[in-house]
């Protein structure tokens, strides 16, 4: 079985290219094009906040001017929404995330405060001990909420990296990343690994 080469560029429209991202999209369209692979353009506009107008213009007339032109796309994760939340409402059916209604204010007083005592800032779980009732009736009353991956406590996460070589952390460093937002859209977290 044959296998295709297949390179992806996945910017972000939250503002011009730099050269770093430019950099990135000229080494996978080379190594696309030396083994006549495809080069994929996905655009990773899940973040609404910060997108800027014209963004997705500014990405493919940059690729344009620069000669690298892309095989398929571009492809845009807002258009993937249904799919993304289908993994995350699986996670927490799973109980590997959960849904946490914490307002910006409270999350922000939070961590301020731990940063203040010296503490690393990450989520104090909160909402982790919701009952489903508890969870219910906030859904139902319309409190808004978001999707967060739950880690496993005290236990060490280790993997072999290409690059780095072997990388540990300790799960009680990484905080419970939000991966569902309240709008609707995936953060980072969630969209790159279902893609």
């Amino acid at each position: 079985m044959k296998m295709t080469v297949r390179t992806r560029f996945a910017p972000s429209p939250t503002g011009i290219l730099h050269i770093g991202n430019t950099r990135t999209a000229l080494f996978s369209w080379l190594w696309a094009r030396r083994n006549k692979g495809e080069f994929i353009l996905r655009i990773e506009d899940t973040d609404k906040k910060r997108e800027v107008e014209r963004g997705i213009q500014i990405i493919k007339k940059t690729l344009i001017d620069f000669g690298l032109n892309w095989d398929e796309g571009p492809f845009l994760q807002s258009e993937r929404l249904d799919i993304y939340e289908k993994y995350a409402e699986k996670l927490v059916e799973q109980k590997d995330a959960y849904l946490c209604f914490c307002t910006a204010e409270r999350l922000e007083k939070m961590r301020k405060d731990q940063q203040e005592a010296g503490n690393l800032p990450r989520y104090d779980r909160k909402c982790l001990g919701l009952s489903e009732e508890e969870v219910k009736e906030k859904l139902d009353k319309g409190e808004k909420s978001v999707i967060r991956l739950k880690m496993p406590e005290n236990e060490n996460l280790i993997w072999k990296d290409l690059v780095m070589g072997e990388v540990k952390f300790k799960s009680r460093e990484v905080d419970d990343t939000v991966i569902l937002k309240s709008d609707g859209y995936p953060t980072y977290h969630l969209a790159v690994v279902v893609d």
